[in-house]
């Protein structure tokens, strides 16, 4: 799932129980904003373009509840596979633009082609699950000069890659872009994403409620007040992460190239993943939703990966 391997410090901990306390009532509207603001600062985006929910996917599906009654909708596959079998479901056209290994590169022209009519493009970057980050800035303003489109990156892995489109939402009000505090920010179980809004995608959710609970806010405020633990957390993913790529190719497996907290892997091992979870290691088999032979892998905590290359190299 791609989940933080890395708990969360103990002051976000501390304050999460902090959160239980008056559980009974619901959440105040000063701790929304402050987060908010937080976020805002984090993000370097004002306060009011900040839209809070009980994570990332939830509001990728809002919008496409919104945006998708009279316009196509774009998306690379792979994608992130839960919101693209949402959009199959709700889209009245939907066009997939394929990624294919092992460059995973998308054809400027020929996607630029595409926006030939009123467009919602979902966009994850750096994609999942390939990891491979595939827009630039000179293809995302060109997408964005064309008003009959709107734009949503989903930056899900921001903080893995270092690349994002955020300076771009004040010029643009066709653009947004969506995150989360479930990868980076070791958050995964309190569920907390948010919306950095354009214009167009602000004025539509101006009334967008945010279920958040006490422990959520509280966690996230003080995680976003003390992000020295996070940033040391994610120097160790990536470190491991380049560590478990040198050794996989070791073992003659294909690795490709991203810039995310997995490794996706193509592998001529028969039942792989099958072979993994006996052994009580779970990887992601992408053969249903995808490619046969292709795996992504998480990062886990050094002996989780040691593990795994132990199992790989006794097969």
């Amino acid at each position: 799932m791609n989940e933080n391997p890395y708990l969360p410090a103990e002051s976000i901990r501390k304050a999460a129980v902090k959160g239980m306390e008056n559980v009974n009532r619901y959440s105040e509207l000063k701790y929304l904003n402050e987060l908010k603001k937080l976020i805002g600062k984090y993000s370097n985006i004002p306060l009011n373009r900040v839209i809070l929910s009980p994570g990332s996917d939830f509001i990728l599906r809002e919008v496409i509840n919104i945006f998708s009654k009279d316009r196509k909708i774009i998306m690379v596959n792979p994608s992130f596979f839960p919101v693209s079998q949402y959009a199959m479901k709700l889209a009245l056209k939907l066009t997939k633009i394929q990624l294919s290994p092992p460059g995973f590169k998308l054809d400027p022209e020929l996607f630029l082609n595409e926006l030939d009519e009123p467009t919602l493009l979902i966009i994850d970057n750096p994609n999942n699950p390939t990891g491979a980050s595939i827009l630039d800035n000179k293809l995302v303003e060109n997408i964005l000069q064309n008003k009959n489109v709107l734009l949503l990156v989903d930056e899900a892995y921001y903080e893995f890659s270092g690349q994002t489109f955020a300076g771009l939402i004040k010029k643009y009000p066709n653009l947004a872009i969506t995150r989360t505090m479930d990868k980076a920010f070791s958050l995964a179980g309190f569920r907390l994403g948010y919306l950095l809004a354009g214009d167009y995608f602000k004025d539509q959710f101006s009334d967008f409620p945010a279920f958040l609970s006490k422990p959520t806010l509280f966690a996230a405020i003080e995680a976003l007040k003390n992000p020295e633990y996070v940033t040391k957390n994610i120097k160790k993913i990536i470190s491991e992460k380049a560590r478990i790529e040198e050794e996989l190719k070791k073992t003659g497996i294909e690795v490709f190239p991203g810039s995310a907290n997995f490794i996706l892997i193509k592998c001529k091992i028969p039942d792989f993943a099958r072979k993994l979870m006996d052994s009580g290691i779970l990887i992601k088999d992408l053969s249903e939703e995808w490619l046969n032979g292709f795996y992504r892998i998480s990062i886990g905590l050094p002996e989780e990966n040691d593990a795994l290359l132990s199992i790989i190299k006794n097969n």
